[in-house]
C-alpha cells in the first residue's frame, strides 16, 4: 500500500526499497520502507549545488519566483489526499490532521505568492541636502531546513516557499523518522519545477540522513541560514554552532503551553478547547496544551468534565474513525511513563496515561491521554514531555495565574478562557503572557499561517510562516544616493 502511494506521488521505487535505513510506521510498528542515509560528503555536494543555484535564482524577478511557488501549490492541491494519507501512515496523525497539514502547505504557497510582489523596503529622510536614503532587501543565500517528525511536511513548506520567493535556494534534512513524506514532497516539487521550466539545477535539495548529515548542514559556511525545528536540546547544539561561523538561525524548539481558565469562563467552550489542544496529534505538537491553570472555584468541575471527555475519545488506527493515533515510537512512550512516575513522586494524582491496544498492536505505542492534578508547578511540570499529559494546577489570584503561566523555561503558546475584558487585555499586554502566541477563548494549538509562528526563551526566538517572517530569509541593505554637486557629511561634520 505504501509502495503504491509513494509511486503515485512520483517517488521512484529505488528511493524507498534499496536503502540501509529501515522506516517503520507508528500505526503498528511494521517496516514499510528502506531509505539510503546520506553522509557528510553527499551533504556537502548538495550544498555546493544549492550555492550555485542561488547565484542564478537571486537574479530572477521576485514575482517570477512566486510563479514557481504557485505551481507547487497547484501540484499539492492535486495530490492532497495522497500526501495527507502518507503523513498519517508515517507520522501517525489522524486523517483530518494529515489532510490539514497538507492544506497548511497549500495556504503558505498562496501567502508566499502574494508576498512575491510585496518584498517592500523603506524610503528614509536624509539629514543631508541633495541626498535620499532607502532600505532594500536582497536574497540571502542557501537556507538549510531541519524539520521534526511531528510536522513532517508543513514546516518544510513554511520555510521553503518563503525562501524561494525571497530568492534563496534550499537544502532540507527531515527527521530520519519520517523520510518518506520528504521524498514525496521532493517529487511533487520537481513536478512544479518541470512545469516552471526555468529554475536552476539544485534549487531545492533533499538530504536523507542522521546526525552526521545535520552537522554537515549546520557547519557549512555556505549555508547562510539554518532553520531548525526540534527539541531544546537540539537547539542548544545548533544555535551556537551556527553563531560560531556568524551564520543566522531560526530556532523553533520546545513548548510548555498553558491555559489560564478564569472563573468567568464559558466552561463548555473551555473543555472543547482543552480536548483538541491537549490530545491532538497524541500530544506531539509543539503547541500542545500541557498545563491548565484553573481558578480553584471551578477546578473540580473542570477536571470532572475533562475526564468525562477523555473517556469518550476513540484511540486507534489514525486512518479510521479515531481521534487519537499512536505515539511515534517506544522512546516517546517511555518518556511519558517516566514523567508520570516523576509526577506521582512530586505529589501528583494521575488519571489515565496507560498503554492501549497492546494485544492488537504489540509493536506500536497507543496511550490513553493523562490528566495529572498537581499541588504546584514542580520540576516535572516545568519540563516538556512530548506526549498527551495535561497538568492541572489551581490558582486563587489572577496575578498568581500569570506568574504560573510565565514561570517555565519555554515561551511558545498560551491562552486564556475568560469573559472579563480586563483579564483578556492584561493577558495580551506587555505585563501578561511572555509567549510568542497569546490567545483568548481559543486553545494553544492550531495556529494559522497568516501570523508569524514562534516563541521566546527556550523556544528559541525564531519566527516562521506569516507576518514579516520573510525578512529572516533576506539581507537588509541601507542605500544613500547623493544627487547634488556637494558632499555634505552627516552629523554636521566639517572636514575641509
Amino acid at each position: 500500500m505504501v509502495d503504491a502511494l509513494l509511486t503515485s506521488l512520483g517517488v521512484p521505487a529505488s528511493a524507498f526499497t534499496e536503502g540501509n535505513h529501515a522506516v517503520h510506521t507508528p500505526i503498528d510498528g511494521s517496516r514499510i520502507a528502506a531509505v539510503h542515509l546520506q553522509g557528510k560528503a553527499e551533504v556537502v555536494a548538495k550544498i555546493a549545488q544549492a550555492a550555485d543555484a542561488f547565484q542564478a535564482w537571486r537574479n530572477v524577478p521576485a514575482p517570477r519566483r512566486g510563479e514557481l511557488v504557485r505551481l507547487f501549490g497547484e501540484v499539492l492541491r492535486k495530490h492532497k489526499a495522497q500526501l495527507g494519507e502518507l503523513v498519517s501512515i508515517e507520522a501517525g496523525k489522524i486523517t483530518q490532521e494529515g489532510l490539514g497539514e497538507v492544506q497548511e502547505m497549500i495556504d503558505i504557497c498562496d501567502f508566499a505568492v502574494g508576498l512575491s510582489r510585496q518584498l517592500y523596503g523603506l524610503t528614509i529622510a536624509s539629514e543631508r541636502p541633495g541626498h535620499h536614503m532607502r532600505e532594500s532587501w536582497h536574497p540571502l543565500g542557501v537556507v538549510g531546513v531541519i524539520s521534526a517528525f511531528n510536522f513532517p511536511v508543513a514546516v518544510w513548506a513554511w520555510n521553503t516557499t518563503l525562501a524561494l520567493v525571497c530568492g534563496d535556494s534550499v537544502v532540507w534534512k527531515p527527521s530520519e523518522k519520517t523520510p518518506l513524506t520528504a521524498l514525496a514532497c521532493q517529487a511533487l516539487f520537481e513536478q512544479a519545477l518541470k512545469a516552471f521550466g526555468e529554475a536552476p539545477d539544485g534549487l531545492c535539495q533533499l538530504v536523507i540522513g542522521d546526525r552526521e548529515a545535520g552537522e554537515a548542514l549546520v557547519d557549512d559556511p555556505r549555508v547562510a541560514l539554518v532553520s531548525a525545528t526540534g527539541s531544546t536540546r537540539m537547539g542548544r547544539e545548533v544555535g551556537p554552532r551556527v553563531a560560531a561561523r556568524f551564520g543566522r538561525s531560526i530556532l523553533e524548539l520546545g513548548g510548555n503551553n498553558a491555559m489560564i481558565l478564569a472563573p468567568s469562563a464559558d466552561l463548555d467552550l473551555a473543555v472543547r478547547g482543552i480536548l483538541f489542544s491537549a490530545v491532538g496529534t497524541a500530544g506531539q505538537r509543539c503547541t500542545t496544551l500541557r498545563r491548565v491553570i484553573v481558578h480553584r472555584s471551578v477546578k473540580d468541575e473542570v477536571v470532572a468534565r475533562v475526564k468525562a471527555a477523555y473517556g469518550k475519545v476513540r484511540i486507534g488506527d489514525p486512518r479510521k474513525d479515531n481521534l487519537i493515533g499512536p505515539l511515534i515510537d517506544q522512546q516517546s512512550y517511555q518518556a511519558m511513563q517516566d514523567a508520570l512516575g516523576q509526577a506521582r513522586e512530586e505529589g501528583g494524582v494521575v488519571f489515565g496515561g496507560e498503554r492501549q491496544l497492546q494485544d492488537q498492536y504489540p509493536n506500536a505505542y497507543y496511550v490513553a491521554p493523562a490528566i495529572v492534578e498537581m499541588p504546584g508547578q514542580s520540576a516535572v511540570v516545568r519540563h516538556e514531555t512530548f506526549a498527551p499529559i495535561l497538568y492541572v494546577i489551581a490558582y486563587d489570584d489572577f496575578e498568581e495565574a500569570l506568574q504560573l503561566n510565565n514561570e517555565v523555561p519555554q515561551g511558545l503558546s498560551s491562552c486564556i478562557f475568560t469573559v472579563d475584558v480586563r483579564e483578556a487585555e492584561r493577558f495580551q499586554s506587555a505585563s501578561g503572557s511572555d509567549c510568542g502566541i497569546a490567545n483568548v477563548n481559543i486553545g494553544t494549538s492550531g495556529a494559522e499561517i497568516g501570523g508569524a509562528f514562534g516563541g521566546e526563551k527556550e523556544t528559541g526566538g525564531g519566527r516562521e510562516s506569516g507576518s514579516d517572517a520573510w525578512k529572516a530569509y533576506m539581507r537588509r541593505q541601507t542605500n544613500t544616493v547623493n544627487y547634488s554637486r556637494e558632499l555634505p557629511l552627516a552629523q554636521g561634520i566639517v572636514f575641509d
